[in-house]
C-alpha cells in the first residue's frame, strides 16, 4: 500500500480508539461498565448492526454474490419478524427483571443448572466466534498484502482490547457509530467505483442486464428444497428461529439493547435494525454482483488467492498451471466478446437475439468455470492441504488491483472496523456472562461494586487473549460468512428452545428443560456430523427439539 493508504488506515483506526475511550472515560462501577443504560434508539440500532456485520460480511458476501448470485440475502428475511417478536416479549421482560445477562432470567424461571448450561453454550460458541472475527480479516489481508498473519491477528486483537477493557459497553457502542460510518462510506464508494469503471459503452442499465442474464441478481428462490441452503422458506422459517435466538438470547446482542435509556428506546433500536439490515445486506451483495460484471470486461485471475496461486506456479505442476492460465485468458476474451454482444442485443430491442446472446454468454461462463476448476486441481495436486475456496479473496483482489490510492486504505479500514466492532461486542458480552453468571453467582457473591468492575475488566482482557490465541490457530475455514453462521447455528436453536419454554410453557420445570436441551443439542451435533441438512434448519430442529422433549419429560414426571 502507498503512504496515503497507510495514513488513511492508521488515522481512522486511531480516531475510533481515542473517541471510544474518551466518550466512556467516566466508568463508575459494574453497572456502567457492563450495561450502561444511557443509549438512544439510533445508537442501539447501529450498535446491533455493527455487532452482526463483522469483517466476514464485507469479505465474503461480495465474493458469494460473485460466484453464486444474491440468494444469500434470504438468510436475513426472518430478521424483521424476529425483531417484532423480541420487542413484544423479550425487551419488557428483561427490563422488568433488571438483569445484566439473558441467562439470569433462566435461574429465576428454572434453576441454576439450566442457567449454567445456557451460559456455557454461549461462552463456548461466542468465545470461538470472537477468534473468527479476528482471524477472518487477518487471513485475507495477510495473503493479499504479504503481512504476517500472526502480527495482524495481534494488532487487531490488541486494538479492540484497549478500548473495550477501558470503556466497557459504552465504549463499544460509541465506537461502533464511528465504525459504521466508515464501513458504510467505504462500501458506498467501492460500489460506485465498480460501476463507474465499466467500459464507456456499458451503462448501468447494461450492467444490470448482464448480471440478471447471468443469474447474479436472483435474490429470491420460492422452491422448497431441504437440500438447498438458501431459499425463501429457509430464510423465513430457519432465519426467524436463528434471529430470535441470536438477538434474543445471545448476550453479545442482548447487551446492546439492555443499554438503552428505556424500553421504548430499546424497541426502536431493534425495529430500526430489522428495517435497515436487509437493504444493507442487499447492497453489499449487489456490489459483488457488479464486481462480477466488471470482470466480464477485465481479465480476472484464474484463482483469487494470490499466495496459493504463486506457490503453485513454482511447484511441480507449474507448466500445467501456465497452460491452464493461457486457456483461461483465451476463454475470457471470448466471454468478453459475448458480453459486448449481449449489450448490443439488449439495445436492439430484439428479444430473440438477446436471449441467444445470453445463452452464448452463459456457455462461455461455463467453460471459464471449468478452466478455474482445472486450475484448482493443479493447486490441490501441488499442495493437498491447500484451500481451493477463493471466494473470500474476490472483493479485496478487485480493491487492490483497481481502486485508486487512498481508497484502498479506506477499504482496509472498513475491514478492520467491522472486525473490531463485532469483536468488541463479543468480548464485552463474554465478560458480562463470566462475571454475572459464573463469578458473582458461583465464586464470590458478596464483593463490592469496585471489585466486580475490576473483575469485569480482567475478564474482558482474558477473553481477548483467548480470542487472539484461537485466531492464531484457526485455518482453512472455507467461505467465512457461512462458517461463522454454521458455528452459531450449532447452539442457537437449543438456547432459543430453552427461552421459548421459559417464556411460554409455565408448567414445565427446570429438570425437564435441562434434559431436553442436552438431548436436542446431541441431535444437532449428530445432524452436523452425519447429515447434509442445511445449517439454517438446525435452529428450527434445535428449538422445537427442546420444546418437545421438555413437554414429554414433564408429562412423564407429572403423569399428565
Amino acid at each position: 500500500m502507498s503512504w496515503l493508504d497507510w495514513t488513511v488506515l492508521l488515522a481512522s483506526q486511531l480516531l475510533i480508539v481515542v473517541y471510544g475511550v474518551w466518550k466512556s472515560r467516566r466508568q463508575k462501577g459494574m453497572e456502567d461498565y457492563l450495561r450502561g443504560r444511557s443509549m438512544n434508539w439510533f445508537t442501539i440500532g447501529l450498535s446491533i448492526m455493527a455487532t452482526q456485520a463483522s469483517a466476514i460480511t464485507f469479505l465474503s458476501a461480495p465474493g458469494l454474490a460473485y460466484t453464486e448470485g444474491m440468494r444469500f440475502v434470504q438468510f436475513y428475511f426472518g430478521l424483521p419478524i424476529a425483531m417484532v417478536i423480541l420487542s413484544m416479549f423479550a425487551v419488557p421482560l428483561y427490563y422488568r427483571l433488571n438483569v445484566y445477562t439473558a441467562y439470569e432470567f433462566l435461574e429465576k424461571r428454572f434453576d441454576l443448572k439450566t442457567r449454567t448450561l445456557a451460559a456455557f453454550l454461549f461462552l463456548t460458541q461466542r468465545g470461538l466466534a470472537a477468534g473468527f472475527t479476528i482471524f477472518a480479516p487477518s487471513l485475507i489481508l495477510s495473503s493479499l498484502l504479504g503481512w504476517n498473519i500472526y502480527w495482524t491477528n495481534l494488532a487487531i486483537g490488541l486494538i479492540v482490547i484497549v478500548y473495550t477493557v477501558t470503556g466497557g459497553t459504552q465504549a463499544v457502542a460509541r465506537t461502533q457509530k464511528t465504525q459504521m460510518a466508515i464501513i458504510l462510506a467505504g462500501m458506498f464508494i467501492a460500489g460506485y467505483l465498480v460501476v463507474a469503471m465499466l467500459p464507456e459503452q456499458v451503462a448501468f442499465g447494461d450492467a444490470l442486464q448482464l448480471a440478471g442474464k447471468m443469474g447474479k441478481l436472483q435474490a429470491v428462490d420460492f422452491s422448497f428444497d431441504l437440500n438447498d441452503r438458501y431459499n425463501i422458506w429457509s430464510g423465513l422459517i430457519g432465519g426467524t428461529f436463528l434471529m430470535l435466538s441470536y438477538f434474543g438470547t445471545d448476550q453479545s446482542q442482548v447487551q446492546r439493547y439492555l443499554g438503552g435509556q428505556s424500553i421504548a428506546q430499546s424497541r426502536m433500536g431493534l425495529i430500526f435494525n430489522g428495517l435497515v439490515k436487509i437493504p444493507m445486506q442487499f447492497a453489499i451483495l449487489f456490489v459483488g454482483a457488479m464486481v462480477f460484471v466488471f470482470y466480464l470486461f477485465q481479465t480476472p485471475p484464474v484463482f483469487f488467492n494470490r499466495v496459493v496461486l504463486e506457490q503453485t506456479r513454482q511447484g511441480v505442476y507449474a507448466d500445467s498451471l501456465r497452460q491452464t492460465e493461457t486457456t483461461f485468458t483465451q476463454l475470457h476474451q471470448e466471454r468478453k466478446a459475448s458480453a459486448y454482444a449481449l449489450v448490443e442485443a439488449s439495445r436492439s430491442g430484439n428479444d430473440q437475439l438477446l436471449e441467444a446472446e445470453a445463452v452464448k454468454l452463459r456457455e462461455g461462463q461455463a467453460l471459464l468455470d471449468k478452466s478455474r476448476e482445472e486450475a484448482k486441481g493443479w493447486i490441490k495436486k501441488t499442495d493437498p492441504a491447500a484451500d481451493t475456496n477463493d471466494t473470500n479473496y474476490i472483493f479485496l483482489t478487485y480493491v487492490f488491483d483497481f481502486l485508486p490510492v487512498g481508497l484502498i486504505g479506506l477499504i482496509i479500514s472498513v475491514i478492520f472496523s467491522a472486525s473490531m466492532s463485532s469483536t468488541s461486542s463479543e468480548l464485552n458480552a463474554l465478560a458480562s456472562t463470566t462475571v454475572v453468571d459464573v463469578y458473582k453467582r458461583m465464586i464470590k457473591s458478596d464483593a463490592s461494586d469496585a471489585h466486580y468492575l475490576k473483575v469485569s475488566k480482567w475478564s474482558t482482557l482474558l477473553w481477548g487473549i483467548y480470542a487472539i490465541i484461537f485466531a492464531m490457530f484457526a485455518n482453512r475455514l472455507g467461505t467465512l460468512i457461512e462458517a461463522v453462521n454454521i458455528l452459531g447455528s450449532l447452539v442457537y436453536g437449543t438456547i432459543l428452545g430453552i427461552f421459548v419454554v421459559a417464556f411460554f410453557l409455565k408448567r414445565v420445570g427446570g429438570r425437564a428443560v435441562f434434559i431436553g436441551a442436552v438431548l436436542s443439542e446431541s441431535i444437532i451435533l449428530g445432524l452436523f456430523f452425519f447429515s447434509d441438512l442445511p445449517f439454517l434448519w438446525y435452529n428450527v430442529v434445535g428449538c422445537l427439539g427442546v420444546v418437545l422433549f421438555a413437554l414429554l419429560i414433564e408429562a412423564g414426571r407429572t403423569g399428565k
